[in-house]
């Protein structure tokens, strides 16, 4: 089997601004600043749950009914593709990029690290970057400052990710790296390498917000892997890749596809968490009665003290409203997979390389699914109700063999930073209401981020 490609290649932006990618064919739907997702809505409401639209030459089926996500993810699997179309740049040859017996071979060796049973080795080190965050956020309600949301639930995720995962202290400045996270997100920036790559020309883009967010973000895996050890701990996920690379019968996990590997916790793990609790933080503001059960639950629990990892599982309540949060704003506001054959769903027939795009977020917001659903009620999750619910109807970390391998860890990592972050601060959200939001590949807060300023308790 041929090596993975070279490091620069993987960085290199030429490769951004591509014209065929889904999310810029969906701009048209999504156009709309102050309700992006409302003409998807309405369409889902008028037409049903399978909608077939033909946009820039390439025939997309918009999926919205609980049973047609079952039929791509799960019941014919087979038959659909992940879609990769935009992310082999940031991600390489990892997980997210790669399908069929491959994907499986290189997931098993890492399938361990996010067994529930790894997760109470985890809990100190989900504290310790609890309590970096807590001294930050004491200095910031000293100056009065105002920041932005995610940049502080994005930081606090990818240092959880460093030392629980990989045993290493942040090696690299998480404000920067977020910079640049974000500066490779806005879709802006792909539209300016666009236009200047038209005609074929090679154009140097080394100056391009993009590129260099590419070229930053490609040198933080290694950075992490050339730390000091925090524990010198065998067994964690970082080890884990290791291992796979040294194995002489396993050829295709070379030092790149650590590297790989790495990027997709660091990013994708870590951007998905980030708005989970950003999200949470900003319904928690409208909603202070909430708030305060989650105090209240989190004192009744542990007192004044941090939870240990059997009290951490007494969070139920907390637990239901990270999970309500992810109905409202689910991180992954769609799933994208391209059809292999012939197929049809809801009276649709599919053609092979067919677009489906099952939007997550029309089922949730479905009030044939979920009774008033624009209320956020966290006690729709309580184990009575839940029995109740239609399956499929609730899909935040997809669905099927290709469901995200972290989904329980971020609800863990999410539930207990709400619980020690709150019994110590107020978060005092200044932004617009409501929040706007900007669906590209991720659901994003839109217009000028989540704005808070941070109150000592």
């Amino acid at each position: 089997m041929a090596a993975n490609p070279a490091p620069q290649m993987m960085n290199d932006p030429h490769t951004l601004g591509g014209q065929d990618s889904v999310w810029f064919k969906l701009t048209p739907l999504l156009k709309d600043t102050e309700d992006p997702m409302g003409m998807l809505m309405r369409m889902a409401g008028k037409y049903g749950g399978a909608i077939p639209l033909t946009m820039q030459d390439q025939r997309i089926v918009f999926l919205t009914n609980p049973e047609h996500f079952k039929h791509v993810l799960v019941s014919n699997a087979e038959n659909y593709i992940k879609y990769f179309k935009g992310l082999k740049p940031i991600f390489g040859r990892s997980m997210i990029t790669i399908d069929g017996a491959l994907w499986q071979k290189i997931r098993t060796p890492q399938q361990a690290a996010f067994h529930p049973a790894k997760f109470e080795e985890y809990h100190p080190y989900l504290l310790a970057s609890l309590r970096s965050k807590a001294d930050r956020w004491n200095g910031l309600a000293e100056s009065g400052e105002a920041v932005e949301m995610v940049e502080e639930t994005w930081t606090l995720a990818a240092d959880m990710v460093c030392r629980a995962l990989f045993d290493r202290e942040m090696p690299f400045n998480p404000h920067f790296v977020f910079g640049m996270v974000k500066a490779y997100t806005n879709v802006n920036n792909h539209k300016i390498i666009r236009s200047k790559q038209m005609g074929g020309r090679y154009v140097d883009l080394s100056e391009e917000k993009a590129g260099q967010a590419m070229q930053a973000w490609g040198a933080v895996p290694e950075s992490v892997i050339g730390a000091d050890q925090v524990d010198h701990r065998m067994g964690t996920l970082l080890t884990m890749l290791q291992d796979a690379e040294a194995d002489p019968e396993f050829p295709e996990f070379d030092h790149q596809q650590v590297v790989d590997e790495m990027k997709q916790y660091l990013w994708a793990g870590t951007e998905t968490t980030a708005l989970t609790l950003a999200w949470c933080l900003y319904l928690l503001s409208q909603n202070p009665e909430v708030k305060e059960k989650i105090r209240a639950e989190a004192h009744a629990v542990c007192g004044d003290g941090e939870p240990d990892w059997e009290q951490a599982q007494q969070l139920t309540y907390t637990k239901m409203v990270i999970q309500e949060t992810m109905r409202i704003y689910p991180p992954i506001w769609s799933f994208i997979r391209t059809a292999a054959a012939g197929d049809e769903i809801g009276g649709v027939k599919v053609e092979p390389g067919d677009t489906m795009v099952m939007c997550a977020y029309a089922a949730h917001h479905n009030p044939e699914f979920w009774s008033d659903p624009e209320i956020f009620r966290p006690e729709r999750f309580s184990p009575d109700r839940m029995k109740k619910r239609i399956k499929y109807s609730y899909l935040p970390f997809g669905a099927g063999r290709r469901s995200c391998i972290g989904g329980a860890l971020s609800q863990l990592e999410n539930g207990l930073a709400l619980a020690q972050l709150l019994r110590k601060f107020e978060p005092e959200y200044v932004g617009e209401v409501p929040a706007r939001i900007s669906p590209t590949v991720t659901l994003t807060p839109g217009a000028d981020t989540l704005k808070f300023r941070i109150h000592k308790l």
